[in-house]
């Protein structure tokens, strides 16, 4: 943190790269330096609580075993309630209560939940009063892509709010954003402000996530925020050369360092060693800042139970057709497992379609070459909004005269079209595992959840639109709660963070009707046979998580640690 002075500090990046690790030590840092600090999460899975030790809500937290220290998360459907009062509660007892619900009704779609948060986020981007309180604000924030749409938010509903000529929006009335708009210009200019905000890409050492870093660092740019700094978190140095699985870490790190993307080069740039334990409690966060960390003996290494991959893709094929969903933590390596599934289901035969509705991803960086019977598809927002748009308008515009065709053009360039027209593009892909295997790689968790809860919340906004639902919007619950249509595989790490996120992730698609198929637990060490001291440390801690797992499901499968992720779909054999 050496030469940081800025007021907002903020840490994104791939999930899985450590992000709010680095932000929790960062935050126990400043304080240690006399600096009164908030960290906030912006991630709707955010896990930033359990790592701190302090159940957190909207407000800032104290976090007693560090004084100076504060806490809060940005919790998208309780900032959505706050919202909706704030619009409505002065007209309750003054308009009948048919039109007050009325008004709820059209306030419960995705999009008030997304501005809602999003007026949080400004409150403490743009708010000078929020700045004479704290001396730094950490953001702890999502996934690169989730957090490519937060930043552009405050440009994107300032032009918006620039250029209405109605004072509507999806919405409704703009009044709630208009008195919102002086923060939001503020939130812009603070984001873009070298001397306000500074942001720090955080990557391992290893090709994707350095890759996509790269690829994150020049979209900021485009948005303004040029002061920025890259954090290559987990470096790893063998203690044991005859360890295989040690050597190959580090020289897979090497190499991935000395390919690093031109878009990086420049940054100023802060390593930090791979941690032996899970981050976890004020205690493990001391570790990345020096302190030494507890060992365990080999007698307590795991023992690894469970399916293999190769039968699990056996009993999916059975199937013929039908989806197949990877949820999971950013970073588990959802794509990759994703990518082996259907290379082997199409090296099997069977025509399969892999997409994604991730914002930030590559899958066919991890397919390779395409085997015949198999397509790579990706939902592209920019795209989508440009179909939805034009369906919309060519469906209502033909009764519209010049000046409400207008008015009609000018909401659907609000920001709240996009989530609309991404998830009827969601729809539309599984409806197509009805003739094929489908095989949707999906964002992380926090994103995923949202997509999937909202369906019905969609769907009216849909109504609000377009007079005809499509089949695909009006079957695709009934399709995400069929077991024999969907299979959804939960992918993990046999550590307690991405274990117990998806714990949660479980617990809400049951919530919804929806039983997940199976877990996959990724990238164990303890399968790998690490014996490097260091690695040994963290296999040996794979223990308990594990076991919660085994508890969690009667269908688990354990990969080994392998030093090229996409080795995994190279090395699928071919079937008869």
């Amino acid at each position: 943190m050496d030469g940081v002075t800025t007021r907002n500090l903020f840490f994104t990046g791939k999930g899985g790269v450590g992000k709010t690790s680095l932000a929790c030590a960062t935050a126990v840092y400043l304080t240690a330096m006399g600096l009164r600090t908030l960290i906030v999460s912006t991630d709707p899975a955010s896990n930033l609580d359990e790592v701190l030790g302090t159940p957190l809500s909207g407000s800032p937290t104290e976090i007693v075993s560090v004084p100076g220290l504060f806490g809060m998360n940005i919790d998208p459907e309780a900032a959505a309630s706050r919202y909706r009062e704030r619009a409505i509660g002065h007209y309750r007892g003054v308009l009948p209560e048919a039109t007050i619900r009325n008004m709820e009704e059209g306030l419960s779609g995705a999009c008030t939940t997304e501005i809602a948060a999003f007026d949080e986020f400004t409150a403490l981007l743009g708010d000078d009063v929020i700045g004479q309180t704290f001396d730094r604000i950490v953001f702890d924030t999502a996934p690169t892509g989730h957090t490519l749409r937060l930043l552009s938010l405050p440009s994107a509903w300032t032009g918006f709010i620039d250029s209405s000529t109605t004072g509507m929006s999806c919405l409704g009335p703009l009044t709630a954003l208009d008195k919102q708009a002086t923060l939001y210009r503020d939130s812009v200019s603070a984001l873009k402000d070298a001397e306000k905000t500074t942001l720090f890409l955080v990557a391992r050492p290893d090709g994707p996530t350095l890759k996509e870093a790269g690829r994150a660092s020049m979209d900021l740019a485009a948005l303004g925020v040029s002061n920025q700094r890259l954090i290559v978190n987990g470096l790893f140095t063998p203690a044991d050369r005859t360890d295989l699985v040690a050597v190959a870490m580090a020289d897979g790190s090497e190499h991935a360092l000395s390919h690093i993307p031109a878009s990086l080069e420049a940054l100023p740039r802060s390593k930090v060693p791979l941690a032996p334990m899970n981050m976890v409690g004020i205690e493990a966060i001391r570790v990345l800042l020096g302190d030494v960390p507890a060992v365990c003996t080999p007698s307590e290494l795991p023992e690894i139970k469970g399916i293999d991959l190769t039968a699990l893709v056996e009993g999916l094929a059975n199937q013929k057709r039908g989806v197949i969903m990877t949820l999971g933590k950013g970073g588990v390596g959802k794509t990759t497992v994703a990518a082996a599934i259907v290379k082997e289901l199409a090296l099997r035969g069977h025509s399969v379609l892999l997409t994604t509705t991730d914002p930030a991803a590559h899958v066919s960086d991890a397919i390779g070459e395409l085997p015949l019977t198999l397509k790579v598809g990706r939902i592209d927002p920019h795209e989508e909004v440009r179909k939805y748009t034009a369906e919309v308008i060519r469906s209502a515009g033909e009764d519209l005269v010049d000046d409400e065709l207008e008015l009609l053009k000018e909401d659907l360039r609000s920001p709240c079209t996009e989530e609309i027209a991404v998830f009827r593009a969601f729809a539309e892909a599984v409806s197509l595992g009805e003739t094929q295997f489908v095989v949707l790689d999906t964002a992380p968790t926090g994103h995923t959840v949202l997509l999937l809860d909202a369906a019905e919340a969609y769907h009216r906004e849909v109504l609000r639109t377009i007079s005809n639902v499509p089949d695909t919007v009006r079957e695709l619950l009934p399709r995400l709660r069929d077991p024999a249509f969907t299979k959804l595989l939960i992918v993990t790490l046999p550590e307690s963070t991405p274990v117990h996120e998806a714990a949660s992730l479980q617990s809400d698609l049951r919530r919804a009707g929806i039983e997940p198929y199976a877990w996959i637990v990724n990238q164990s060490l303890a399968l790998a046979g690490a014996t490097d001291p260091l690695l040994r440390v963290k296999a040996c801690l794979e223990s308990g998580p594990l076991s919660e797992v085994e508890l969690l499901s009667d269908r688990v499968i354990v990969l080994p640690w392998i030093q090229d992720p996409s080795s995994l779909v190279a090395n699928v054999p071919a079937r008869a």
